[in-house]
């Protein structure tokens, strides 16, 4: 019975295949995926690999000997455990909450939980440890001239805990909201007129419906945590992780085969969660076994829950905004903490000295963003609508670089293509690969989503009037999908704009970067010229948003649709 479903299988993806050989351009394009993907992400990943295996031109353990050895790597290892997990958890608790309010209550002030929840996507990943050091630091407003304490120390522990929760929790509410709206409200009403409190049916209903996705979440959570590198650096003092680990070592110590052997303890562990994330938790959710809601949810409208959790998601949303405030107050005083003198030199330095990184990394962003727009639509669509060898290859390749960090990445395009046959490095090519790759997985994972919502009958019908593939997906499949489409142009445009892990290895003089000339003046103390550089990258962000969101309207989409940003 097993060998004649075997046979089946194997004569029906035989059949496949021929239908694929049939269609040149679709042969030719999973072929050139199949290609691509290999050599900027599997490549570069076994490049990093091999480093840490050779020496001296054979095989040899020796590197990770001497890394598994060293009391500071292990000292590293725990501290990157126990960050993941204690922002993990607060992240996810504070998401949750935000979500509850969001799908649940009647909340006073929906509107600017909303903004709080994206500021994080469109600013540089480390502005709030910026702000941190600025509030809290030695010589921070609060520390210093409210409270007269002179000896503050916000570096370390603590500082990287707050800072990451306040990155990160957005993460774990963008997740839990789509999957809050999707409980069907009849379940918690059948308990409601049975007699069960609202404690109750929160409890026995709504809290275990939603475990796989507190588990996703969490899990989302502690990946961008451990492979989180700006905040740890700028804020991070003698506390070290993994990533800020990796790069001391390859850089700082010049130590290639060291730092590559910690990449991939990193890597490994990254890899683990995301393949537990997807592959188990994932299909394990009980939300999406009732479908989507058949009716719109009576929003909560009692004063004795709606005040308490508006009155705690306010004060997380004043908090993370009065950081943000800060940003732009740090670039137009003369030294913040000591001379709160007003000046514009901080950004006369911007325009002036540092109009190369500005140039550089809009340019670059809006190389990569169509590029990454059209092939995450690509790839969803063959893996939704089409079977072929390689599918699966294609699908987890495309996916894998959610699970890599930024640090890993780009010590293996250091190694991969620093040397023959592709000599990449110093150029604004490896640059652009690098966005691309990081931002594809978003893209794929929107099409994808879109793609299963789309009864396919519509792509057969224009098959059976006999059009080829290209055109099925150029004039139906893209149109239908248009709304995860320029959800990933928007997402690509901003996460390039705002990169630093994957990049910090490729930065060269000829090619230079907005985070990486902040991350230097931060090291170098000059705070009000990194505020004044990170304003004006926001403001970059958001201007470029905005047009996005214009030509969206255009084209029939709104910005509320929930694909979007």
């Amino acid at each position: 019975m097993g060998i004649s479903k075997r046979k089946m299988r194997a004569r029906h993806n035989l059949d496949n295949m021929r239908k694929i050989c049939r269609d040149p351009i679709l042969l030719t394009t999973i072929i050139f995926l199949i290609i691509t993907l290999s050599i900027f992400i599997i490549y570069p990943l076994y490049s990093v690999l091999k480093v840490s295996f050779i020496e001296n031109g054979g095989f040899s353990l020796s590197a990770y000997e001497q890394t598994l050895k060293d009391i500071d790597f292990r000292q590293t290892l725990v501290n990157t455990l126990v960050l993941g997990v204690t922002v993990g958890i607060l992240s996810t608790i504070i998401g949750f909450i935000f979500a509850y309010a969001d799908a649940y209550l009647k909340s006073h002030f929906k509107r600017l939980f909303k903004v709080v929840s994206i500021l994080p996507i469109v600013s540089p990943p480390f502005v709030l440890a910026l702000s941190a050091i600025m509030l809290f630091g030695q010589f921070g407003i609060i520390t210093r001239q409210l409270l007269g304490i002179t000896d503050a120390n916000i570096y370390g522990f603590k500082g990287i805990v707050m800072v990451q929760t306040m990155t990160f929790f957005p993460v774990a509410y963008l997740l839990l909201i789509g999957l809050l709206k999707k409980i069907d409200p009849s379940l918690e009403e059948a308990a409601r007129s049975m007699g069960s409190s609202r404690w109750k049916t929160f409890t026995t209903i709504t809290v275990p419906l939603m475990l796989p996705g507190l588990a996703n979440a969490f899990l989302l959570t502690f990946i961008e945590v451990v492979a989180d590198f700006s905040n740890p650096m700028v804020i991070g003092g003698n506390f070290s992780t993994l990533a800020t680990k990796i790069y001391m070592q390859a850089i700082g110590n010049y130590d290639m085969r060291g730092g590559a052997a910690i990449a991939v303890v990193l890597l490994t562990l990254s890899v683990l969660l995301f393949v537990v994330e997807k592959f188990w938790i994932e299909k394990k959710s009980y939300v999406t076994v009732t479908g989507k809601a058949a009716r719109e949810r009576e929003l909560i409208t009692e004063n004795r829950i709606v005040w308490p959790v508006d009155i705690v998601c306010l004060l997380i949303a004043v908090f993370v905004i009065s950081f943000y405030v800060l940003v732009p107050l740090g670039g137009v005083f003369k030294v913040m903490g000591i001379d709160y003198t007003l000046t514009l030199d901080h950004f006369k330095y911007v325009f002036n000295l540092g109009i190369k990184p500005l140039r550089d990394t809009t340019l670059l962003s809006i190389y990569a963003t169509p590029i990454t727009g059209v092939l995450g639509m690509i790839i969803a669509f063959l893996i939704v609508r089409k079977k072929f060898i390689g599918r699966s290859f294609i699908e987890f390749t495309s996916l894998l670089a959610m699970a890599v960090p930024g640090t890993v990445l780009g010590l293996g395009y250091v190694n991969a293509y620093n040397t023959k046959p592709l000599v990449l490095t110093g150029t604004a090519f490896i640059i652009v690969i690098a966005f691309i790759v990081r931002s594809l997985p978003v893209g794929v994972r929107s099409g994808i989503a879109s793609l299963q919502q789309i009864d396919p009958a519509i792509e057969e019908a224009a098959q059976d009037l006999g059009a080829n593939s290209t055109k099925i997906f150029t004039s139906v499949t893209l149109p239908l999908i248009k709304s995860a489409f320029f959800s990933g142009l928007v997402y690509t445009f901003v996460r390039s704009m705002t990169a630093v892990s994957a990049v910090i290895f490729l930065v060269t003089p000829k090619y230079q970067l907005l985070t990486a000339s902040i991350l230097s003046q931060v090291d170098n103390g000059r705070f009000g010229v990194a505020s004044a550089f990170s304003t004006v990258l926001i403001v970059i962000v958001l201007i470029a948003i905005g047009l996005m969101y214009f030509v969206l309207n255009k084209f029939g989409v709104s910005k509320n649709d929930d694909s979007l940003l």
